[in-house]
């Protein structure tokens, strides 16, 4: 009977309000998490628009010579995006980055492309690594003072911290970055080594140092001297 007269008192008591439970605060990582998984699902042109204003357009057109010099569907600027769309998707291969590639060229000038990766995956590999780095070191000079919510006087907090990369099994990658000697030949990977520091008030990537097994984190910071200026903070642990 108790039971019976608790689900009618909404019915008896108008006026009465149950407190809702209130979900709970996300957390940054999960609001991190979610903005990375809207990026995902951009299109070719979204990430142009969402990107394209850091990027000066002179970076992303054809070379003179050499590599993607050459007027070609996977172009200098298609390519970059391509790839960038690739390296935000971690479970995303090529097969898919072809087909998104793909959809765009069909609505965007109506071109049907072939979905053999063959063409992306060459494109790729003449990506020159110096073009990659000069387009890092504009982003990395445009948003070591940008604003964010921090503020410490007007003076910059940066942090450094280390990791390990597993490298693609060449035999250029064994002899610059050699596996573990515990592991047998041919059952492990390269292992770089990598060193980076941030700006803490915007968690831009401000400069890196790349290293083996063999290097500490220590002497790749020391490599970084130059990121730091007079005024910066850097927290010790």
């Amino acid at each position: 009977m108790l039971a019976f007269n608790m689900y009618f008192i909404p019915l008896t008591l108008p006026n009465l309000r149950l407190p809702r439970q209130r979900k709970a605060a996300r957390s940054v990582q999960q609001k991190l998490a979610g903005e990375l998984a809207k990026l995902k699902q951009k299109s070719f042109v979204q990430l142009g628009e969402c990107f394209g204003k850091f990027i000066p357009s002179h970076l992303l057109t054809p070379s003179k010579s050499g590599r993607h010099s050459r007027n070609r569907i996977f172009s200098k600027q298609n390519t970059f995006w391509a790839f960038l769309s690739q390296v935000l998707d971690a479970e995303g291969g090529c097969k898919e980055v072809t087909l998104k590639f793909q959809a765009f060229m069909t609505k965007s000038c109506g071109k049907v492309v072939a979905c053999s990766t063959s063409a992306y995956c060459q494109a790729r590999k003449n990506i020159d690594e110096s073009w990659l780095e000069n387009i890092f070191k504009h982003l990395s000079q445009q948003l070591s003072h940008a604003k964010g919510r921090i503020s410490l006087q007007g003076r910059r907090v940066i942090v450094a911290d280390g990791t390990g990369l597993s490298m693609p099994d060449t035999v250029e990658n064994q002899e610059e970055w050699p596996q573990q000697k515990h592991q047998k030949v041919g059952c492990g990977f390269p292992q770089a080594a990598l060193c980076a520091c941030f700006n803490l008030d915007n968690g831009a990537l401000l400069s890196y140092a790349l290293g083996n097994k063999k290097s500490h984190e220590l002497p790749m910071l020391r490599q970084q001297s130059d990121t730091f200026k007079a005024g910066d903070i850097f927290p010790r642990r």
